[in-house]
Formats: structure tokens, C-alpha cells, sequence
């Protein structure tokens, strides 16, 4: 073992130490010197993690440096930041940017030697993750990567100018994700790894990054319109009826039987005015489309009370109109599919303001982009179905 290999080594030992939600992550962890600025971090097919290192580099830097670095690496895997996928190269500059912004507050020895973001646009500089790292603004803490993307373009607009690439040019390169397993297997690897340590250790984390924590490694792989398909395929529920068109098995005088399956659903929408029109539109495109496939809809609109209660065919769209508006309890629509409609299954659109509703029937649960970050986790730990509108 070479000298930088033991410097390694023994800070990710002290880390272990130090942190059991961490330690056991980084359990087995693996070494190799590689062509990288400082320190990059990939994943065996054994699903032990694989720190590729500068030895240079690492020799040059403190313990504590090197353990915040190792830190760096590790919080991008834990939040799951290698699943971004960039539009084009200058979206992958916003991103590599508010992916750093997102962890590093949470690393005391980077957070010390940041500059926040709000600095950075002003003055058009970017960081070099070597000496100066990117932090929040100061009133913008605890968010997650996605949240800083949408505030770094908010920016950029409000000055009406997108010079990204003068921050761009400073950044390093360091976030592209390599790696000789296929993505799915690091997905499922990373996910045991992490769930794991989250559900032993979770509780020891500070509450900020406990909760983005939790929201990335609850949040689901598949998208929201994937998973309303499979709902609605699940929620079928089998009635049959007698006709002279098909024989009789056991009695030739008598009619057969045909079964039909069609799914008896019904769709609760908060209508409190929070939601975006756009997200709406999608949400219904989608309904239509299932709607085609000759599946029973019913639509209950609800903000304080029920407003709104109909069925829904192909094309209703058009002359979809919102009820209400205000605050929302779910509880009244839901009652009303379970009790009066006896649906199969209750697909509740909303931005999770709310009190999270009691649901015996199965339930999907679709949020919009701004949601409230409680009601997932409640919902994706009581009900697991929660899917968010991309």
C-alpha cells in the first residue's frame, strides 16, 4: 500500500468512526491512482465504492481536506445526482453547480471555503473545488439540487443574460460518471447500500440533510405517467355476464359466460390553486389517454369540500373545467370514492399542502413539481405510490 493509499485509508477509517451512517457505506471501500484533479468515486460490481485518485494531489492536502473531498464524492452517489440528465452543455454547467451547492453545505470543511451562489452569478466567477467550493444563498439553505437549478436559471433570466459559460470556464470537470457496471446494477446497488445505512443510522444526520436524504432515495425511478399505466392495469377487477354467443361448458341449452375486465377508478383533484395550469393540462392528457382504453373514470374535484364530481371520457379535456379553490382537506373525495363509487383504485392529484388523507383502497398519488417535501415522504412511507410531475 503506497503512502497516499494509507492516507486514504485511514481517513475513511476515521470517518467510519465518526459516522455510522457514512461508515457503513463506505464499508470495503477500494483505491486506485487514475488521471483525475483530485478525487473521483465509482462502483464495483461487488457494489464496493472505488475512489480513483490524484496521488499528487492528495498528498499535498490535509486529512481534513481529503475527508471532505471523500464527503464531496460520496453525497453526489448518496443523492443519486448521477441519474441528471443534462439537455446540452450548458445545462450541464447549471447543474454541475447547483449539484455542489446542494452537498456542500453539508461538509463543514468545503462549506468554510465557499462562496455563495447568488455571489457567483453576480460576479460571473465560478469555483475550481480545489480551494473554493459554491454554497446557498443565504436564505436558500437545505434545498436540493434540483431547487438551485431552477433558482441559477431564475438568475440568469432576471438579468436578462444566460452567460453560464463564464462560470462554466472555471468549473472543473470532474462530474461526468464512469463506470464498468451498467447503470441499472449501480441504481440497485447504491440503493441497498444507502437504504440500509439510511434506515440503521439515518436519525444521526443533521435535519436538512436528513430530509434531502430521504426524498432522493425515496424518490421513484420510473415517471409518473409510466406508473399511472401500471396503476390502472393493476386496478382491474374482473365482472362477467351471460350471452347466447358463447356455448355453454357444462349445459348446451344454456348461455356462456364472458368475463369483462374493466377498471372502476376514480380521480381526486386538489383544486386549492396552487398548482401550475401546465401541470393540470399534462395530468389530463394523460387521464385522456387512459381513458381510450375504455377504463371507467370517475373525477371528484375537491379543495375545503367535494366541488366537482363526473365521469370522465375520451376528450373531456376540452370542456375540463376547475371548481374551488382555497384550502384543500382530500378526506371528503376520498370517503366518497371508497363509499359511494367503490372504486378499485383512487389516483389523488396534489401539490401535498394538505393533510395526508386515510386511503383502505389502493392509491397512487401524483405531486406537483413545488410540492410540499412532508407530505411525499409521509406518503411514500404509509401509502409507497408517489410519483412527482417532471
Amino acid at each position: 500500500m503506497t503512502n497516499v493509499e494509507e492516507k486514504l485509508n485511514k481517513v475513511i477509517g476515521n470517518l467510519i468512526k465518526q459516522n455510522a451512517f457514512y461508515g457503513y457505506i463506505l464499508m470495503g471501500s477500494k483505491y486506485k491512482e487514475g488521471n483525475v484533479k483530485n478525487l473521483t468515486m465509482t462502483v464495483t460490481r461487488n457494489g464496493d465504492l472505488l475512489f480513483i485518485y490524484n496521488p499528487v494531489s492528495i498528498a499535498s492536502k490535509s486529512e481534513v481536506m481529503v475527508e471532505g473531498l471523500i464527503l464531496h464524492e460520496l453525497m453526489h452517489f448518496i443523492n443519486r445526482h448521477y441519474l441528471i440528465k443534462p439537455k446540452d452543455k450548458r445545462d450541464k454547467a447549471v447543474w454541475d453547480l447547483a449539484k455542489d451547492v446542494a452537498i456542500n453545505q453539508f461538509i463543514p470543511q468545503l462549506d468554510a471555503l465557499s462562496v455563495p451562489l447568488n455571489v457567483l452569478i453576480e460576479e460571473g466567477h465560478g469555483t475550481d473545488n480545489d480551494i473554493i467550493f459554491a454554497g446557498p444563498p443565504v436564505n436558500m439553505l437545505n434545498k436540493t439540487a434540483e431547487e438551485y437549478h431552477n433558482y441559477i436559471i431564475e438568475e440568469f433570466l432576471k438579468r436578462g443574460n444566460f452567460d453560464i459559460e463564464a462560470i462554466a470556464e472555471n468549473l472543473p470537470n470532474n462530474h461526468e460518471f464512469t463506470s464498468d457496471v451498467p447503470i441499472e446494477m449501480v441504481v440497485e446497488l447504491m440503493e441497498q447500500k444507502v437504504g440500509k445505512a439510511f434506515n440503521l443510522f439515518g436519525g444521526e444526520l443533521p435535519s436538512g440533510m436528513k430530509q434531502n436524504i430521504e426524498l432522493s432515495i425515496r424518490k421513484p425511478l420510473i415517471n409518473w405517467e409510466v406508473a399511472i399505466r401500471r396503476f390502472v392495469g393493476l386496478s382491474q377487477k374482473g365482472d362477467k355476464y351471460s350471452t347466447p354467443l358463447r356455448p355453454n361448458r357444462r349445459y348446451d341449452d344454456q348461455p356462456g359466460w364472458r368475463y369483462i375486465y374493466v377498471p372502476k377508478l376514480c380521480i381526486i383533484i386538489d383544486t386549492s390553486g396552487s398548482i401550475l395550469e401546465e401541470e393540470i393540462n399534462s395530468f389530463m392528457s394523460e387521464l385522456d389517454a387512459i381513458a381510450r382504453q375504455e377504463v371507467s373514470l370517475k373525477v371528484i374535484q375537491v379543495d375545503k369540500s367535494v366541488t366537482f364530481v363526473g365521469d370522465y371520457k375520451p376528450g373531456g379535456w376540452k370542456d375540463f373545467e376547475i371548481y374551488g379553490g382555497g384550502e384543500t382537506d382530500l378526506q371528503p373525495a376520498v370517503d366518497m370514492a371508497e363509499n359511494q363509487f367503490r372504486s378499485e383504485g383512487i389516483i389523488i392529484f396534489t401539490d401535498g399542502y394538505v393533510d395526508l388523507p386515510k386511503v383502505s383502497r389502493r392509491v397512487l398519488f401524483v405531486l406537483s413539481k413545488k410540492h410540499n417535501p412532508d407530505f411525499y415522504i409521509d406518503a411514500k412511507r404509509i401509502y409507497g405510490s408517489v410519483y412527482i410531475i417532471d
